[in-house]
C-alpha cells in the first residue's frame, strides 16, 4: 500500500506533544514527512530533552499512523531536541538599601594620585556647611586617607547596642561620620588582603554600623575598575558615581574607563559628571595667573564628549594639600578662592542629584528629605 503525506499529516493532527497545548503539527512539532510505499519517516523536533516526553511523542505517532492511516505501515520516528532561544535579561547590580541613608554617591577615579579622596573630604565638609547630614565610608581599602584628612586616626569607633544589635559608631569630625579601615589598622601597617576579604570587611562597615539619618553618604572607592567597586555596588543601591580626573591624557584615558564601568549594562549607574582636579596652578603672589600644569580643560572636553554633566574644576593650590595633611579639609576656610571653587562644585553635584532623582519613576526614585542647602542651587 502506497501511503500518503496528506493522510499522515492529518492523522497527527489529532496528537499533542506533552506540555505544549496544540496539535503537533500546528505547534510546529512536525518538520518533515517522507513516504517511500508503505514506509514512512516522520521527523519530530521537540523543545525539551525530557526522555519520556520524547518517548510518550515516539510511541503516539506510531499508535496514530497504525490506527488511523495503515495498521502494517513501517514507521521510522527521529527526534531533535532544540531548546528555544532564551530571551536576555537585562541583569542590573543593585544592592539592598541602608534604612535612613537617602543619598549615595560614589567617587572614583581611573586613576590614583589625582586627588579623588582630597576632593571627596572637602566634598563632604562642604556638603556638612551647607546643613546636610553628611557620612564618608572609605572603600579605599588598600590606601585609606580620610582618618589623616579629618584628624582622626587615632580614634577608633566604639560599639555601641542598636535594636539589640551590636554595631560600630562611626567617628565624627566636622560635621561628617566616618567609617575606614584605617581605624582598624596600625599606621606602619599594610592591608594585604584578597578581594572577598575586603569586600567583607567593606560589608561591615557598611551594614554592622550605626549611621543614623545620613542625607549623602559619599564612598571614597580606590583607583581603577575593580573588585571592590563591584563589591560595593553589589551591596549597595548607588544613587549616582563621581568621577575624579585631571587634565592630562594619561589620567584623562583612565578616566574614561572609570565612567565606562559604571554605565556598563550589568552596572547601570547613573554618572552625575566628571570633577577636573588640579585644573590650573595659580602662585599665591600672582593670584590673577593660570598655569595648565598637566594640560587645559582636558576632564571638560572629556565630559562633552562621554555626555555627562562637568561639575567644576579645583586649581592646583599648595594649601589645599597642607590643609588635608593637618586633617582639616581646606573648604573649611572662609573667604578663600578654594571655598569658592568647592562650594560652587558642591553646588553642582547635589543639584545633579536632583535632577537623577526627579527623572526616576517615583517608585525608584531616592529622595533629598533634608533640603537645608538645596536653594543654593537655584541661585
Amino acid at each position: 500500500m502506497k501511503l500518503e503525506k496528506s493522510d499522515i499529516l492529518k492523522a497527527l493532527e489529532t496528537i499533542t506533544v506533552a506540555g505544549e497545548g496544540k496539535n503537533m503539527v500546528e505547534s510546529g512539532a512536525v518538520k518533515n514527512i517522507i513516504t517511500f510505499g508503505d514506509e514512512v519517516v516522520v521527523d519530530l523536533v521537540l523543545a525539551t530533552p525530557a526522555l519520556h516526553i520524547r518517548k510518550r511523542a515516539e510511541v503516539d505517532v506510531m499508535k496514530v499512523i497504525h490506527e488511523k492511516v495503515y495498521e502494517k505501515a513501517k514507521i521510522t520516528v527521529n527526534i531533535k531536541v532544540e531548546a528555544p532561544a532564551a530571551t536576555p535579561e537585562k541583569v542590573e547590580i543593585k544592592g539592598k538599601p541602608i534604612p535612613g541613608i537617602t543619598n549615595i554617591i560614589a567617587v572614583a577615579s581611573g586613576k590614583g594620585g589625582v586627588g579623588k579622596s582630597t576632593v571627596t573630604s572637602n566634598l563632604a565638609v562642604t556638603l556638612a556647611k551647607m546643613g546636610f547630614k553628611v557620612g564618608i565610608l572609605d572603600a579605599d581599602v588598600y590606601g585609606p586617607s580620610t582618618p589623616i584628612m579629618f584628624d582622626v586616626e587615632r580614634e577608633r569607633p566604639l560599639s555601641i547596642k542598636e535594636d539589640g544589635k551590636s554595631k560600630m559608631k562611626p567617628i565624627e569630625n566636622y560635621g561628617v561620620k566616618i567609617l575606614s579601615i584605617g581605624f582598624f589598622t596600625q599606621p606602619n601597617q599594610a592591608v594585604v588582603w584578597r578581594g572577598p576579604m575586603a569586600a567583607k570587611a567593606l560589608n561591615q562597615l557598611i551594614f554592622d554600623a550605626a549611621w543614623g539619618e545620613i542625607d549623602f553618604m559619599l564612598i571614597d572607592l580606590p583607583p581603577g575598575t575593580g573588585d571592590i567597586h563591584l563589591s560595593i555596588m553589589q551591596s549597595l543601591p548607588i544613587t549616582g558615581a563621581v568621577v575624579v580626573s585631571t587634565p592630562q591624557n594619561v589620567a584623562l584615558a583612565d578616566a574614561r574607563k572609570g565612567v565606562a564601568m559604571f554605565q556598563q549594562e550589568s552596572i547601570n549607574v547613573p554618572v552625575l559628571g566628571i570633577i577636573e582636579n588640579m585644573a590650573y596652578f595659580t602662585p599665591e603672589e600672582l593670584p590673577n595667573n593660570k598655569y595648565y600644569i598637566f594640560g587645559k580643560e582636558g576632564a571638560k572636553y572629556l565630559a562633552e564628549d562621554l555626555d555627562v554633566p562637568f561639575l567644576g574644576e579645583i586649581p592646583l593650590v599648595q594649601s589645599i594639600r597642607e590643609a588635608g595633611d593637618a586633617g582639616r579639609p581646606a573648604a573649611l576656610q572662609t573667604g578663600t578662592p578654594i571655598e569658592k571653587a568647592f562650594d560652587q562644585l558642591t553646588k553642582n553635584v547635589v543639584q545633579e542629584v536632583v535632577n537623577r532623582n526627579t527623572s526616576l519613576p517615583p517608585t525608584e526614585a531616592i529622595k533629598i528629605t533634608t533640603m537645608a542647602g538645596c536653594s543654593v542651587v537655584k541661585k
